[in-house]
């Protein structure tokens, strides 16, 4: 009657606000379930037909018992033939109940399997959409590891939640049904007495101690995520553990959270065995008590030896349907705290989300304005103040300015990565307030060369492609090209199946922000945004893709963010930022003229490019 311990654990316990009831889960599941109803009838029909089966069988057993004791023979002892008819017939009843039992169970599996395998798709699928529709605020309060190890606990808990609620509930309780109504029927009441009163005791132990356990498997859960999330946090940042020669500093505090995580786990395991250990003693007593009253009944003559064998087959079957349904309510317990994180996630508020009115930008040229643009990340700390500016159809405007000045916010926010603040102002294209547009087609028209190159772990290619999908060989070659990359990648030894490694590491940062650059050009949108688009590339690198990307632009909407003021002095309005505001605007030349603070960037620039090397 041991129950294994590797059962699967329960998901950490989400954070307040974010618990849901194991009602709720179940009523999510079911539209998944139903959308297959007539497999889950046959299946069910099968499930109950391979119990019923089960259940005959000891009654079959107890006849042949009788049927071959002594006193039956003597009995038909003038039918020299009958003592070995009656046993055959019974002993092909018997093998072919055992034998439909099996068939019918996995009858039920054959049919059943496509309903679990596809609701798991169907939801992961939905999870996967969903995190993706969610706000770049939300990724990055969030780490990683242990986002990933919710999301993998909770995909492999649907499929035990389904089957054991959809066919070991019920059969369990079907068959207990008919076990308990055989007993009354047939026997003296104290029968069906003793085993109902066990099924009780049982069951209320099971339940009790189980929800205590609930809070220690939680608690390791909570450590196995931690431990996952400092583990894949350290792997990611590998080349700085190295650089600092913190590898034993790594080791330790992997060390330290799994030490947490194993103490809990002894505790969980420890209350395991107490479980156990009450439920084979409460099993023990029953059988016990029954056992008792089968052989007071045979000594008193009321019953023959069959009828202990059945009493004792019974005691068995129920047994195992017993000891299952004490595994089967832990596992859904923990199943379900399993999916509970998981469907926590697909409730969680999409900050981001398309007005139900809102339209598809129609294609063409693209005015971009901000009018008194207001933005906080955190309403303690104002980024932008009432930023206005407009970028006329074809044209080009730069932004300059101090780190952390607000440059790269513009871009976030014309990208709707987030929402200028309530009552702060609004962005429009073409007239119309981007909130009123649909993200697809909003993000569709934008093309965005970021100062932070982030590759997927595939070829060259496939991340050059990845500007526009459908794009050919020739065009993803044309693109690379433009961004004088392609010489580079037909000099390695795979060209451009090159792998790039885990977030483009294999490349140095100049040959992934070309990379980048031949993406956004294969997009070829109207709108452009190119964000220190060439900060990590070498002079001469840089002067051939800048005039590249100045024919590019032609015809474009382009929001310049540059660090480098030679970059930009072609454009056609330049802003000075300074800690959220718009402090000088004007070209290249009037900007010089009014020797504020643009003047002091450019001569100061302009002194470290000419500066001798000691």
């Amino acid at each position: 009657m041991r129950h294994s311990a590797a059962a699967p654990l329960p998901a950490p316990e989400a954070p307040p606000g974010t618990r849901r009831r194991d009602l709720d889960t179940l009523k999510s599941l079911f539209p998944y379930l139903w959308a297959y109803k007539w497999r889950v009838l046959i299946a069910l029909t099968f499930l109950i037909g391979a119990k019923g089966a089960n259940v005959t069988v000891p009654l079959i057993f107890k006849q042949l018992i009788d049927a071959l004791t002594p006193a039956a023979a003597m009995q038909k002892s003038a039918l020299e033939a009958a003592p070995l008819l009656v046993p055959l017939g019974l002993l092909a009843a018997y093998g072919a109940l055992r034998f439909s039992t099996s068939l019918l169970t996995e009858l039920r599996e054959i049919v059943f399997s496509r309903v679990t395998q596809q609701a798991v798709r169907r939801i992961s699928m939905q999870v996967f959409q969903h995190l993706h529709a969610l706000s770049l605020r939300f990724h990055l309060e969030r780490q990683t590891g242990g986002l990933t190890r919710d999301i993998e606990r909770g995909t492999r808990a649907i499929g035990s939640l389904i089957s054991y609620t959809l066919y070991s509930i019920l059969p369990t309780l079907v068959e207990m049904g008919l076990v308990l109504s055989i007993l009354a029927v047939k026997y003296e009441a104290a029968f069906a007495l003793i085993t109902a009163v066990t099924l009780a005791i049982y069951i209320t132990f099971t339940v009790v101690v189980t929800n205590w356990r609930t809070k220690l498997r939680r608690e390791v859960n909570e450590l196995d995520s931690a431990a996952n999330t400092r583990a894949i946090d350290s792997l990611l940042n590998y080349e700085t553990v190295k650089y600092f020669n913190n590898e034993g500093f790594e080791a330790r505090r992997y060390d330290e959270q799994m030490a947490r995580w194993q103490r809990a786990q002894e505790r969980s395991q420890v209350s395991l065995s107490y479980l156990n250990i009450g439920q084979a003693f409460i099993i023990a007593i029953g059988v016990t008590l029954m056992m008792w009253r089968a052989t007071v009944g045979v000594a008193e003559g009321r019953m023959t030896l069959g009828d202990i064998v059945l009493v004792n087959a019974f005691m068995i079957q129920l047994y195992i349907p017993l000891n299952f349904l004490g595994v089967l309510y832990r596992e859904i317990r923990q199943s379900l705290t399993d999916i509970e994180r998981m469907f926590g996630l697909m409730d969680t508020h999409r900050e981001i989300a398309d007005d139900p009115d809102a339209k598809a930008l129609p294609p063409g040229p693209c005015e971009v304005r901000f009018q008194q643009v207001n933005f906080s990340y955190d309403p303690a700390r104002q980024i932008l103040h009432d930023v206005d500016f407009t970028i006329p159809a074809g044209g080009r405007v730069a932004v300059v300015g101090q780190s952390g000045s607000g440059k790269s916010t513009l871009a976030r926010l014309l990208f709707r990565f987030y929402d200028v603040d309530s009552g702060g102002g609004r962005i429009t294209i073409n007239g119309t307030d981007i909130r009123k547009l649909t993200q697809d087609s909003l993000r569709t028209a934008i093309g965005i060369v970021p100062q932070d190159t982030v590759l997927f772990n595939d070829s060259i290619h496939y991340n050059i492609q990845y500007g526009r999908v459908s794009a050919s060989a020739e065009e993803v070659e044309a693109a690379s090209r433009a961004a004088q990359l392609h010489d580079f990648v037909v000099r390695l030894p795979d060209g451009y199946d090159t792998k790039v490694g885990e977030r483009g590491l294999k490349l140095s940062g100049g040959e992934k922000q070309r990379v980048a650059i031949a993406r956004a050009l294969l997009k070829d949108p109207p709108v452009l945004i190119f964000d220190e688009a060439t900060s990590a590339l070498d002079s001469k690198t840089e002067q051939a893709i800048q005039s590249q990307l100045e024919q590019v632009a032609r015809g474009h909407t382009t929001l310049i963010i540059a660090h480098r003021l030679s970059t930009i002095m072609d454009a056609d309005q330049i802003l000075v930022m300074d800690a959220g505001r718009i402090v000088e605007r004007g070209s290249h030349a009037e900007l010089l003229a009014l020797d504020g603070a643009y003047a002091q960037m450019w001569a100061l620039q302009a002194q470290e490019e000419y500066e001798p090397v000691a």
